[in-house]
């Protein structure tokens, strides 16, 4: 019995619609990066990408645990001497709640180039608004 490895041509790409109203910001992360990758398909070979599309929808009414609102601290750095900053997750949900779950997600791949690609699959919005309606994304639930 030979072992099944999926080629570039056999893959099948979905969109799926994720609604991030409610949830808790890992939950949510961990399924979005096992469909970017596509873990969750028979098909799936870990060096091609036999993942989804994925569009997540209210980015701004993500939900965290415990104290993490006022506590979770994102850093980034200018590469200047002493050009180290970082913002609340509260600073960071009002000025930029899509980059919450996409450094979450990004947070969740493996460090290399396919994952790097997988991550432009991902699209995420602060409102409940999407243009990406031509595609006809198949809404899932969030399994939180």
């Amino acid at each position: 019995m030979k072992t099944y490895v999926a080629k570039p041509s056999d893959r099948e790409r979905n969109w799926l619609l994720l609604d991030a109203n409610g949830k808790t910001l890992g939950r949510l992360a961990t399924q979005v990066a096992d469909a970017l990758r596509g873990k969750r398909k028979p098909q799936y070979t870990p060096h091609i990408d036999t993942g989804d599309f994925v569009i997540v929808v209210n980015a701004e009414k993500v939900a965290v645990t415990g104290n993490k609102r006022a506590d979770k601290r994102y850093y980034r750095h200018s590469g200047y001497p002493g050009g180290l900053s970082h913002r609340t997750f509260e600073e960071m949900i009002s000025k930029q709640p899509e980059q919450t779950i996409r450094l979450a997600v990004k947070g969740m791949m493996p460090r290399n180039r396919l994952a790097r690609k997988q991550l432009t699959k991902l699209k995420v919005y602060a409102g409940p608004d999407h243009p990406h309606a031509a595609q006809q994304p198949k809404r899932v639930e969030v399994e939180c």
